[in-house]
């Protein structure tokens, strides 16, 4: 068994708990290893049966109902719940009694008035094992139930075995339905034994330069932690080694695509008559009108701003240079990256070239071709435009592939449907990807292969600070966008605590009755255990009663079916809908003019440039637009934090301060959600790791480009196995 071997190889899992795998994404045995807990449990500390009323906050009396059992919208009456261990003496042998299909296990303890009713279900063994007179530590989720406090299922354990178990640190999984967490774990362990993880294929010298642990110390320690310092060194390893590895693996490509002659004869600008490669615009020099890029500049009902102008003769001046482009645009929210993405679309559609734009949802594709599509309808222009996403029919799919062999100059927008098999281009030249970082390396080139080595392009509204910009994005030449287009409104925006809701609720209210939209944004899709965070699910159901009749609210979140939140964007967009409540599936580009007010539930628990993009889904239109941001802590830190957003609506600086403020930090503090699809490392917490991998990285593709090397034989099949993984995953 290695790496690349099925997850089914593991002994115990056939061909149902397979599945189970795959819909986590889990196909092999390397991909479980890197299945990582999303945190980290420590046993509660232990609570004498009396203090039970003021660990639920009932205060000595257990009628009484807790001020505020959440931060959001509470339910009348309702009981608090919390993980808790009772220590407590047993004084009379549990009550067994026969239930509908099963056996019920009952223990009534009682010390100083307070009650506690224990229950077990199909475990009348318990009898036996609960002797009168014995001490024991009873664990799971209390509640108070009636007169008296309830807990279902608890754990046991004898007091000593308590105490010594109570420094240690229990993985918390991600799952999937009928998938359970002993089952996730035992598979973790098995692949652990099962895999010969004794050879590290980084040099002794790279781990002593930055005190990284060995790789196998890493991974047991990740999943099954000796301590929190072990935790640390295991996260610091593996986070190292995520940057090392995408950084080294793009500088490679980067070789490769330097060396691609540019094989494309675009049309001349003005003042030049071939691919010179000497060919830029000068910004804000008169037209021709030769052109349909010039001519449909020339009619926009704005004028393109002085930074747009700029990036847009380097991306021209790129493509009739004697080199393939390979470019990343950056620019922040409502900076005008997509009309620069189509003038270049345009420039090979009258090249006679066709151009692929890949976007990251089917929302944010449909929006692309709808703009592309009447754009063209506009100005006259005879380019077809065409839409591939994974929702469209077998016989839409199968019209969208004729459409593309048949128009040499179209425009094929989609999703990662582009880069499938049957995706076949007639005449490639310009490739597209939106919002780079939810793409891979081996996602760009994929679609880089459909065509003859075309020109890439690539942009991004997530505002990262140059200097690792430079780092992440070291195999494309970098243009920046940073100036907003003078006809915006600046987005006003406020932090309020928990006490501001119901003044937030009458805000919004007001804002719809002006025939307005607005966005409630929520971290979780439905209650996660441990976590106080709103979720979209069950606070969409308690926002519909506490708006009138006729304003209806609908939430939206990445586990629904695309069709299903394609029709929700819809709807939300024709104002069908008047409050979306939703994750961050809205933060990529969707565009609703109409929508005035973003009110973001928890906002401590985002970064903030996440924040930042979320805020950038409003003020698209005429209207004044509002960002409310919710804090429900009372963390001096956050409040620091959460200011700036008060103060810049410039996302570069905001990127820059909360750069600023992060560092080492908590292991599981606020992450940039998405950024690059890192699993552990986060650009801005770790970027002092995020430098060191670069450097490690550089200096290896100095010594040995190609790593041809014997030496460095281990980091080629570290690399080879990463890029393969990609590609794989890219197929699947």
């Amino acid at each position: 068994m290695d790496k690349s071997s099925s997850i089914g190889a593991i002994k115990g899992i056939g061909a149902k708990t397979e599945q189970l795998f795959h819909n986590l994404g889990v196909y092999t045995v390397g991909d479980i290893l890197l299945h990582y807990p999303k945190d980290y449990d420590r046993l509660p500390p232990i609570t004498p049966l009396p203090e039970l009323p003021m660990l639920l906050g009932l205060g000595n009396s257990r009628n009484a109902q807790p001020e505020d059992t959440s931060p959001g919208i509470c339910e009348e009456g309702r009981q608090p719940e919390v993980i808790a261990a009772v220590a407590a003496r047993v004084d009379k042998a549990p009550f067994v009694r026969a239930g509908r299909n099963m056996q019920v296990t009952s223990l009534t303890l009682k010390a100083q008035n307070v009650t506690l009713d224990l229950v077990w279900f199909r475990m009348p063994y318990l009898r036996n094992t609960l002797k009168a007179g014995a001490w024991f530590v009873f664990s799971g989720k209390l509640a108070a139930k009636g007169q008296a406090f309830h807990m279902e299922q608890p754990q046991i354990y004898t007091p000593e075995k308590y105490e010594a178990m109570q420094n240690c640190l229990w993985p918390c999984y991600p799952l999937t339905a009928g998938l359970k967490k002993n089952k996730l774990a035992q598979t973790i362990r098995q692949a652990l034994e099962g895999l010969d993880l004794s050879a590290d294929y980084l040099s002794e010298e790279i781990r002593a330069r930055h005190q990284l642990a060995e790789y196998n110390y890493a991974i047991e320690n990740i999943h099954f932690p000796e301590s929190a310092e072990a935790l640390e060194q295991a996260r610091k390893r593996l986070i190292f080694d995520e940057f090392f590895k995408f950084i080294l693996s793009a500088g490679m490509q980067k070789e490769q695509m330097e060396e691609v002659v540019n094989a494309f004869s675009f049309l001349p600008l003005a003042g030049t008559s071939a691919n010179t490669g000497d060919c830029k615009e000068e910004v804000g020099a008169a037209r021709p009108s030769a052109l349909w890029a010039d001519r449909v500049m020339d009619r926009l009902p704005y004028r393109l701003t002085g930074a747009q102008e700029r990036t847009l003769s380097e991306i021209r001046g790129d493509l009739r240079g004697k080199k393939i482009m390979q470019r990343l645009v950056q620019g922040d929210v409502g900076s005008g990256k997509t009309i620069i993405a189509f003038l270049a679309m345009l420039d090979a559609a009258q090249s006679g070239y066709q151009s692929a734009l890949m976007a990251p949802t089917e929302v944010l594709a449909m929006q692309h071709y709808q703009n592309f599509t009447e754009l063209c309808d506009n100005y006259g222009l005879p380019v077809p435009v065409i839409l591939l996403t994974g929702s469209l029919t077998a016989k839409e799919k199968r019209r969208a592939y004729e459409r593309m062999q048949l128009y040499p100059n179209a425009m094929v927008v989609g999703t990662h449907a582009l880069i499938q098999e049957r995706a076949l281009y007639d005449n490639l030249a310009l490739v597209v990807t939106d919002e780079q970082h939810r793409f891979g390396v081996k996602q760009r080139e994929s679609l880089f292969l459909k065509g003859s080595q075309p020109h890439v392009l690539v942009m991004s509204a997530t505002p990262i600070p140059r200097t690792l910009a430079i780092i992440l994005y070291g195999d494309l030449d970098i243009s920046v966008i940073d100036e907003v287009p003078a006809r915006r409104l600046p987005v006003k925006s406020c932090v309020v605590g928990k006490k501001a809701r119901n003044a937030s609720y009458d805000f919004l209210r007001k804002e719809i009755a002006d025939g307005h939209q607005a966005y409630v944004i929520c971290p979780l899709v439905e209650e996660s255990e441990g976590l106080e965070a709103e979720n979209v699910t069950e606070y969409a159901e308690k926002l519909k009663e506490q708006m009138p009749a006729g304003i209806l609210v609908e939430c939206l979140h990445g586990k629904m079916k695309s069709g299903r939140k394609n029709l929700i964007m819809e709807q939300f967009a024709r104002n069908e809908i008047q409050v979306l409540v939703s994750t961050t599936v809205v933060e990529v580009g969707v565009n609703v003019p109409n929508a005035t007010v973003m009110m973001i539930e928890d906002a401590q628990r985002f970064g903030l440039a996440q924040l930042h993009q979320l805020r950038g889904r409003v003020g698209r239109g005429d209207a004044q637009s509002y960002c409310i941001m919710v804090n429900t802590t009372d963390s001096e830190k956050a409040k620091k934090r959460l200011e700036i957003l008060n103060k810049s609506n410039d996302g570069f600086f905001i990127a820059g301060e909360d750069l600023k403020l992060r560092g080492p930090g908590d292991f599981f503090g606020i992450r940039q959600s998405g950024l690059l699809e890192f699993r552990l490392g986060d650009i801005y917490q770790n970027a002092d790791l995020l430098k060191q991998a670069s450097e490690e990285a550089n200096l290896l593709l100095e010594e040995d480009r190609k790593l041809e090397l014997a030496e460095h034989g281990r980091i080629r099949e570290e690399i080879s196995y990463y890029l393969d993984r990609q590609a794989e995953i890219v197929n699947l």
